[in-house]
């Protein structure tokens, strides 16, 4: 849609101390056990972008992560669970353009997704028409899904304009790939600025918006989340697009993944559950979650190293 500068001031208003309150009770209003547990947290693993970003990645590492994403419970406790043929995968895998061709070929045919971190991945301050080359690359080696990172600055100086302009053309750079917008909210200093810099994401054509990019000192904490939900929800009842969100960094354990789910749950509603409009950006969650679903079955944690590491 075009850029609505009046729709953009209306969501002006953020209620610190409100948005607060409210998410000190959300994790608190549902005690969820037992089999609902197990079940909530394997709707996190169909929700997971499964993601390697670091200096020392290499395609062995990357296949790797790929055959962890094909098999991401160990099959004793698959069985243990009754999952029977039931496929529960995490929804892609994201890693870095040099690695797309290869992750792409490890996955072919398996319904996972290959997300690919674009745009000067992490800081996003190269010329745009390097950023859009990016994309296009990632999109040809086989990328179905492009996470974007923002300019911050301008944010800072409400340049929304050259914002939008900017993703607008990532946007079309993207072509038939998922566009997801990674804000970078650690680094957007307030959360008028989080609700700002959504709103703009979505009238340009995100797919997703996306907290952070897991690089930053602070990254997705759920008052954030909060805002960008709510901007969801009000961009929702405004034009009748449904958008997606997904937090990342520092989503490290199943607990916190159980609280990520009862925001959307209690925030969003029912669709919001589905990995077209949630997903986690998680590194090691996938292990955790897997010690918890053991111990479900069993009774007792087991050692990380009894898991093959995501």
């Amino acid at each position: 849609m075009a850029l609505d500068f009046g729709f953009l001031e209306s969501m002006r208003n953020v209620n610190r101390s409100a948005l607060e309150r409210r998410v000190a009770t959300l994790t608190k209003r549902r005690s969820i056990k037992a089999d609902n547990q197990a079940a909530w947290l394997l709707r996190a693993i169909a929700c997971m972008d499964l993601t390697t970003l670091n200096s020392n990645d290499t395609d062995e590492r990357v296949r790797r992560l790929c055959a962890k994403a094909l098999n991401p419970l160990r099959r004793d406790i698959a069985e243990g669970l009754g999952l029977g043929d039931a496929v529960i995968r995490p929804a892609a895998v994201c890693v870095y353009h040099p690695f797309v061709a290869t992750a792409a070929e490890a996955l072919q045919g398996s319904g996972v997704h290959v997300a690919a971190v674009s745009t000067a991945f992490p800081h996003g301050l190269t010329p745009l028409s390097t950023r859009l080359q990016e994309i296009e690359a990632s999109v040809k080696d086989g990328a179905d899904e492009i996470d974007v990172v923002i300019a911050r600055g301008l944010v800072f100086g409400a340049k929304w304009q050259e914002l939008y302009d900017e993703i607008v053309a990532m946007r079309a750079a993207c072509g038939q790939a998922h566009l997801k917008v990674i804000l970078g909210t650690g680094d957007l200093a307030t959360l008028r600025n989080v609700m700002l810099a959504s709103m703009v994401a979505m009238m340009a054509g995100a797919d997703f918006i996306k907290t952070s990019t897991g690089k930053e000192s602070v990254n997705a904490t759920l008052p954030v989340g909060l805002v960008m939900v709510r901007a969801i929800r009000a961009y929702f009842e405004y034009t009748g697009h449904l958008i997606g969100f997904k937090p990342a960094g520092g989503i490290s354990t199943a607990k916190a993944s159980l609280d990520w789910l009862v925001l959307m749950k209690e925030e969003l509603g029912r669709p919001w559950l589905e990995p077209e409009l949630f997903r986690f950006g998680a590194s090691s969650l996938l292990t955790d979650i897997e010690r918890q679903l053991e111990h479900h079955l069993t009774g007792r944690y087991s050692a990380n190293h009894r898991h093959a590491m995501a």
